[in-house]
């Protein structure tokens, strides 16, 4: 049987120098699946939608031609359910094949705007929906939109997440506007292995729901994890998912020296990318063999799991006119680091550390500014010199740098 996914590696730098005293090196590890197949698998999804008050105009009849988007987009394969709430919760569309496209539109015509924002209703009654079709023979996703902050229920909220991460249910949270609780969101995300992003305008909600039905559909494997064991004396500081989105993915040791990451569910079309930052002990003149990468996924379809190994060479020259760059891998670490130092500087700027964030805001400036990102770069400069004059970050400022770093690998067409 053909592998599923096909698993890369690449240093940022080879050969290395041959130093007497430990390195820095930068690995790219990246995983891609093979073609996708004629007939994908269908899905169980479900839209949960805010309807309160402030959803008024603009951003609720954006939110209805998105949602319509999504009902076109889907198969008559894929089960659809539609939740929206408000202090209330009302299930508009009961868990249903999408067959009856004219009765599902008429539905989403009937939303209307209405008092306050308690998420966790809606998200219980979303559960309930994706519960009636969970199983291996379906992919199960919840749409999360919201534009507000939720009326104290943060941690029923992150319970459901907790509760449907463990049933393999991904969601997809969306904060529109700018007062929206971005941890929670991120919260929610992070349990169940799905993701959370910014919408600025109201006109952006479609290629947002787009983009998460879209990646529903093509999902090609489920729970990759990358297990990396490194020769003795090697260490890992760091790893960081570069694609999709650029996030502190952390790692679990295993043993001295074994790590595991997890990866979440790989899409068709995509490639899933980390950069481990590691420490190489010195090394002779030579090739060496530094660690082996092993890839589990559970590819989409399958009973089995499959396991994708690669052994992990590097050479060590002590001609250093010899030693490249790959600018592929670099650029993806600089972009990396960028994002490091945004994240650094709003946590400095929320314990009132000015001086930090101020410095560490203008040092993001500077790596946006090389890796040719003007607006946000200019954003970001522009956010210093405000921490600098006295003045705080708005809730917006704070939200538009956080996810635009976020996506600074993401293709533009995306």
């Amino acid at each position: 049987m053909p592998d599923a996914v096909t698993l890369t590696c690449t240093w940022g730098r080879s050969p290395m120098p041959v130093t007497g005293s430990p390195q820095v090196a930068y690995l790219l590890v990246e995983a891609t699946p093979a073609s996708a197949p004629t007939t994908p698998v269908p899905l169980n999804f479900c839209l949960v939608l805010d309807r309160s008050g402030s959803m008024q105009g603009a951003k609720l009849e954006s939110m209805k031609t998105a949602t319509r988007r999504v009902i076109e987009t889907l198969t008559e394969q894929d089960v659809v359910s539609i939740v929206i709430f408000d202090d209330t919760v009302q299930t508009l569309v009961p868990a249903t094949l999408a067959t009856d496209r004219g009765a599902l539109l008429a539905a989403v015509d009937t939303i209307s705007e209405s008092g306050g924002t308690a998420m966790s209703l809606g998200m219980q009654a979303g559960q309930k929906e994706i519960q009636k079709h969970l199983g291996p023979d379906r992919i199960s996703h919840m749409l999360l939109l919201t534009d507000g902050q939720t009326w104290g229920d943060e941690e029923t909220c992150r319970s459901i997440a907790t509760s449907l991460g463990q049933a393999e249910v991904r969601i997809t949270a969306l904060g529109l506007g700018a007062e929206w609780n971005e941890k929670l969101l991120d919260d929610l995300a992070e349990f169940t292995e799905g993701s959370s992003d910014y919408i600025s305008d109201p006109n952006q909600i479609s290629s947002f729901f787009q983009r998460a039905v879209r990646s529903a559909q093509g999902t090609a494997a489920t729970d990759a994890r990358l297990l990396l064991r490194l020769v003795r004396e090697a260490t890992t500081r760091a790893v960081y998912r570069a694609t999709p989105a650029i996030a502190n993915l952390g790692y679990q040791p295993i043993g001295e020296n074994e790590v595991s990451v997890r990866l979440g569910d790989l899409v068709f079309g995509q490639t899933a990318s980390v950069v481990l930052d590691l420490m190489l002990p010195g090394r002779t003149a030579g090739s060496f063999r530094i660690a082996q990468a092993e890839l589990h996924v559970a590819p989409v379809g399958s009973e089995h799991e499959q396991v994708v190994k690669q052994d992990i060479l590097l050479a060590f020259s002590a001609d250093t006119s010899t030693s490249v760059y790959e600018p592929r891998v670099m650029n993806l670490v600089e972009k990396v680091t960028a994002f490091k130092l945004q994240t650094r500087a709003l946590a400095e700027a929320e314990i009132g550390n000015t001086s930090g964030a101020t410095q560490k805001l203008r040092a993001a400036a500077t790596r946006l500014l090389d890796l040719g990102e003007l607006d946000l770069a200019e954003k970001t400069s522009q956010q210093a010199d405000q921490l600098e004059q006295g003045a705080k970050l708005s809730a917006e400022s704070q939200k538009e740098l956080k996810y635009a770093t976020r996506r600074l690998t993401q293709k533009l067409e995306e």
